[in-house]
């Protein structure tokens, strides 16, 4: 009976992770310091690679903002859109179930203060705008519509503009994100996004559906 094959060498479980590390620590310091403050040494230094290694992965700050909204945060939200492309039950209960797990998400990562710098320097860099209302915002934006689309459609959701109703669902935690990255850290009370959404769903809910629960 042939042995086990042998682990491949640990440079070369290395080797393949570093794309990873790297677009983590692009993560981390992009929240932390902005994108304009944000150095590819410090980004390097934090994933522990040389920064010639981290131009061969990535030349650019714009090609580490690219690979942190398509590795970090599209894939979650891809997961998201297909399951409520499939969902069959009524709109009420998936809305309350996504809007607080997007919170969750949110708060759970360092995706805030990312949202916080887009928001913040997209003027002088537009790029930015540009990379997440393509890889996130319209997406996210486009599968609320949809599925509100579909509650029209089966006669759950009041007549109007449903693209206007998913900006109504998702605005409120967009404010809450950015009340937690701006003022939470000069002192202002924070907010509790989880909840925030909670309530906030039911409140929308009884003015969106046809026949608002008690």
């Amino acid at each position: 009976m042939d042995a086990a094959a042998p682990p491949p060498p640990r440079w070369r479980r290395r080797k393949a992770a570093r794309p990873g590390e790297i677009v983590a620590a692009a993560l981390a310091v992009f929240a932390e310091r902005g994108f304009a403050a944000a150095r590819l040494d410090d980004i390097a230094a934090r994933a522990g690679v040389s920064k010639a290694a981290l131009y061969l992965y990535f030349p650019t700050k714009e090609d580490l903002f690219r690979a942190v909204v398509t590795q970090a945060a599209a894939p979650n939200l891809a997961l998201v859109a297909a399951a409520a492309a499939h969902y069959e039950g009524p709109f009420a209960a998936l809305a309350e179930r996504i809007l607080p797990a997007l919170a969750a998400a949110i708060v759970a990562s360092q995706l805030g203060g990312v949202v916080k710098m887009v928001v913040g320097e997209s003027r002088n860099f537009p790029e930015l705008a540009r990379v997440w209302h393509d890889e996130i915002v319209a997406k996210a934006l486009g599968a609320v519509t949809e599925l509100i689309e579909r509650a029209q459609a089966r006669g759950e959701v009041r007549p109007g503009d449903p693209r206007n109703y998913a900006f109504g669902l998702v605005a409120p935690v967009l404010l809450g994100v950015l009340w937690r990255e701006t003022f939470t850290p000069i002192g202002a009370p924070d907010v509790d996004l989880e909840t925030l959404a909670r309530q906030h769903v039911q409140a929308v809910l009884h003015g969106m559906l046809v026949e608002a629960r008690d």
